[in-house]
């Protein structure tokens, strides 16, 4: 975007709004800013905060991987049909995974959707939305393969001190359980070159802490023939200057080598932290999912990262009553738990995803012997947090200070962070300013199984960079009412990672 681009204001009352609604994976979260920043660049401004779409312009990026993922769109679809109605003008688009599975099938069900666009050319929603306009009728424009790299596209990042950068799109896996690869493709890389420059760009905006992002991400490099590219990309990371944290989401264990491990041990600003998904501590069922590694391998991987990184924080996706699942293949899942020994994992009750192999095999285990299973796994895990957490009381930790992750921090008069291995720590609100982005220093005093608190006084603030980003980004925001700046800075946070049910492409 122009300087000129830059400096042009647009007043609030001529401007249409959007609003973007989006589900699933962290990959969908960073396609949603993407996504802002093309209509921004159109000349839309974001809707306020609650608007529930009253909006000019309602983006719903889509997932594909619940079974009932077309019951929630169409719900939502037709809670907006009135508003629609009586709104004039107003426009309706419909993109991500279930889009590109979908197609015609939305606007049959739903034909007051104005665009379908997919997960491979999300760059045409402007032109999209203009040509609905003007021919007066839905438009659906499905890509079967990548257009350009959406790191190429503007972006209207989501907070001031941490970004996510895609290294990768797709994926080259064939999991039983996982629709992905179908919507989004094979695995393309991006250019070394290219990850290296938007890294060094958005640091010099302010951003100290930047998550590489791939649906398969510690594969990257094997669209280029070279198997630790990947461990290499960690330690050219490692040269940027200003460059703080640096993690990564989500590895798959069958890419897991010792050259990542080694870059993730020997680079000081990649964290240490690991979420890996296993899925399954069984290797009967781990088959069945067509995963390409078994228990022994898994947790000799944990083993070899505790044993180079020993503060290391581990977490994983488990996915309980896979069809054909016995109670013995439950518990060598509760074994593998036991001996990881997570800091936390994210576990999920097997759901049909349509389209892939699994929701067609025999032996689907009924709801209550799910559930049953499901309320054990998670008791053991919570056990175990805690006891992992209670090792952290004593230890001196720096945070980075977090915008929107402590619920009750206004009620308790604290602020929250994220140590390095991303635990998430309250702490006393000290006497001075301190704001998201900044750094403190604090002595962990309780564990509770998914946070920790620093009650006492805060050692040290270190005011930085990303923390007069985050403070310029609010002054321009507070200036809103007499004008909106298109083009704001891009910069921003990854979302935190999510709840302990649900579930997403992250969790394939």
């Amino acid at each position: 975007m122009s300087s000129s681009d830059r400096s042009h204001a647009v007043d609030v009352q001529d401007s249409k709004t959007y609003e973007v609604r989006t589900y699933g994976c962290q990959m969908n979260v960073h396609d949603s800013e993407r996504l802002s920043g093309l209509l921004e660049g159109a000349g839309y401004v974001r809707a306020p905060e609650g608007s529930d779409g009253d909006a000019d312009v309602v983006v719903f990026n889509t997932c594909a991987v619940r079974e009932n993922a077309d019951n929630k769109l169409y719900g939502n679809l037709g809670r907006l049909a009135p508003m629609k109605t009586k709104r004039p003008g107003m426009q309706i688009a419909v993109g991500g995974c279930l889009a590109q599975k979908d197609r015609d099938t939305i606007v049959k069900k739903a034909p007051w959707v104005d665009v379908v666009f997919g997960t491979h050319n999300i760059g045409k929603l402007p032109v999209l939305l203009e040509r609905a306009r003007v021919q007066e009728e839905a438009q659906i424009e499905i890509a079967e393969s990548l257009e350009a790299f959406p790191s190429t596209l503007p972006t209207r990042r989501e907070s001031a001190y941490a970004a996510w950068v895609s290294i990768s799109v797709g994926c080259n896996n064939t999991c039983t359980f996982c629709i992905v690869p179908a919507l989004r493709g094979k695995e393309k890389d991006r250019r070394t070159g290219d990850i290296l420059a938007e890294i060094e760009a958005l640091v010099g905006e302010g951003v100290s802490e930047i998550t590489l992002l791939g649906q398969n991400v510690n594969a990257y490099g094997s669209d280029i023939g070279d198997r630790e590219a990947f461990g290499k990309l960690l330690r050219a990371c490692g040269r940027i200057e200003g460059l703080e944290r640096v993690r990564f989401t989500s590895p798959h264990p069958r890419d897991f080598t010792d050259d990542v491990i080694a870059a993730m041990a020997e680079t000081p600003n990649v964290m240490p932290q690991l979420h890996m998904p296993m899925q399954s501590g069984s290797d009967t069922v781990l088959k069945a999912m067509r995963r390409s590694y078994r228990q022994d391998r898994f947790l000799g991987i944990i083993e070899k990262v505790r044993a180079s990184i020993p503060h290391a924080a581990i977490t994983t996706d488990i996915i309980v009553g896979f069809p054909g699942e016995t109670e013995e293949d439950f518990e060598q899942t509760m074994h593998a738990v036991r001996e990881a020994r997570f800091s936390a994992a994210f576990t999920f009750q097997y759901s049909k995803r349509p389209g892939t192999p699994a929701a067609t095999m025999e032996g689907q285990i009924p709801k209550e012997v799910v559930q049953a299973r499901y309320e054990r796994l998670v008791a053991l895990q919570e056990e175990i947090s805690w006891d992992e957490n209670k090792k952290q009381v004593g230890r001196t930790l720096e945070l980075m200070v977090a915008e929107g992750e402590g619920r009750k921090d206004g009620a308790t008069h604290r602020l929250s962070g994220r140590a390095p291995d991303n635990r998430l720590v309250h702490f006393t609100k000290p006497d001075q300013d301190v704001r998201p982005g900044d750094v403190v220093t604090v002595e962990i005093t309780y564990a509770a199984p998914h946070h920790l608190l620093a009650e006492g006084a805060v050692l040290d603030v270190r005011r930085t960079r990303a923390g007069d980003a985050w403070e310029k980004r609010n002054a321009a925001q507070a200036a809103k009412p007499a004008g909106v700046m298109l083009g704001l800075p891009k910069i921003g946070a990854p979302e935190p990672l999510p709840a302990m049910t649900g579930s997403g492409c992250g969790s394939d």
